[in-house]
């Protein structure tokens, strides 16, 4: 198996198959550095060896929480003392029952947990929309229109912090020094750790190995301007140790300082465009079309839009700033879709020509406009097969041509729910 490092020079260097998935197995574990591990899993889990047991930070989610700590094990058998969540999202903190298990066979103490304040009110919504947060869940990363049952679980029922703090917070295990910082990004609760005795950050979701997840379609506010601010902030303090939760470790300031800087200048970029065209009275659909990402940055491996991208970016800058309206009039109290899109069918000449003049669309390569017109034969005939399949063959076409997983996850949910109920 190829060291932490190697992994680590190919993904700077390129390598998509390691930008992608560094990781495959859940349960391997790595140590970055002396005293400092992490174990794969939908989200990793880090140690940190300290003269008093172990702190660790994330414990990944819930299906792979048994195989990161028998991992953890194999490198560390003290009992973990504290345990720090950066954020409240299911892969982060869904595998604490089994360090809370492992504890308890060990006869060792149940770890202290420690969080941002804001992160119990989000496990609190989560238990309050858990089946659509695993529906929304399946889409993205399943490209199923319904959740699993299974899923809905790890919304349900996680374990609580046992501590939590506002702004900063310092504890010290074992002679180790451990400093959490908030900051807002993909959560309002999120926390990155700097421990100054390894100069090692852990960045939490602030880092993915992707163009930023400050505008995923289907869930809560995201905060990219705040996200910029707390990457600076992490690249002022001189780490030559840079962890996140997803993807692989960077090493040496200087590659860390670009990393944080760049991914700091694309968010303020897109945020500062979308801004200007605001206060200029512009619409949402023209902001949209007008905001361009600096290209050179969107060439770097580790802001490749993989998950999230600019465009998705745009519109939750629009909404953090200025709401839902998009300054399009017919669509403050619209008619019901269905409605527009039987007017349209009859103005045309039935749903049979706006779904042929959709797979022209297709053919000259125009899916946007081809998805709308697919979309209104359907809501305008939706029992029609050729309908049902035309709709099936434009959004399988959009998902095809997608980059993000977020777009692809959404089109092919789409596409299998019009292809589940034609059979």
């Amino acid at each position: 198996m190829e060291s932490i490092r190697e992994t680590s020079e190919r993904a700077w260097n390129g390598d998509k198959v390691v930008v992608v998935e560094p990781f495959i197995r859940p349960g391997e574990i790595h140590e970055v550095v002396p005293g400092i591990a992490l174990v794969s899993g939908f989200g990793l889990s880090i140690g940190v060896q300290t003269g008093d047991g172990l702190v660790v930070i994330d414990t990944s989610g819930r299906n792979h929480g048994e195989a990161v700590v028998a991992a953890m094990r194999t490198w560390d058998e003290s009992p973990v003392r504290n345990v720090v969540y950066t954020h409240g999202h299911f892969d982060h903190v869904g595998g604490m029952p089994s360090y809370d298990a492992d504890a308890e066979r060990r006869g060792h103490p149940r770890p202290h947990v420690i969080a941002h304040e804001n992160l119990p009110p989000r496990m609190a919504r989560y238990a309050q929309t858990a089946g659509y947060n695993a529906t929304i869940n399946a889409r993205q990363f399943l490209s199923r229109p319904v959740a699993p049952p299974q899923m809905v679980a790890n919304f349900a029922s996680p374990r609580l912090p046992d501590e939590t703090y506002r702004d900063y917070h310092v504890f010290e295990q074992g002679g180790v020094r451990f400093e959490l910082r908030h900051g807002k990004g993909e959560t309002d609760d999120h926390t990155w750790v700097w421990i100054p005795s390894q100069k090692t950050i852990c960045a939490g979701d602030f880092f993915i190995w992707r163009c930023p997840n400050a505008g995923n379609p289907q869930k809560a506010q995201r905060y990219p301007a705040e996200w910029a601010q707390a990457l600076r902030a992490m690249a002022a303090h001189g780490a030559e140790v840079f962890i996140p939760s997803h993807g692989s470790p960077i090493f040496g300031n200087a590659r860390i300082q670009q990393a944080l800087t760049e991914t700091a200048e694309l968010l303020e970029s897109l945020v500062s465009q979308t801004i200007e065209l605001m206060n200029r009275g512009v619409r949402l659909d023209e902001i949209i079309h007008s905001v361009k990402a600096p290209q050179h940055l969107l060439e770097r491996p580790y802001l490749w839009p993989l998950y999230d991208e600019p465009e998705f970016i745009v519109r939750n800058t629009w909404r953090l700033y200025a709401g839902w309206y998009d300054g399009n009039p017919a669509t403050l109290k619209p008619a019901a879709e269905a409605s527009v899109a039987s007017e349209l069918a009859a103005l045309s000449g039935g749903a049979s020509r706006l779904v042929a003049r959709a797979r022209e669309l297709v053919a000259s390569g125009d899916l946007r406009l081809a998805c709308h017109l697919a979309e209104f034969a359907f809501l305008a005939a939706p029992g029609d097969p050729e309908v049902r399949a035309a709709r099936s063959e434009v959004l399988r076409a959009r998902a095809s041509s997608e980059a993000s997983l977020m777009a692809r996850g959404i089109f092919n949910a789409a596409a299998a729910e019009t292809e589940d109920a034609s059979a």
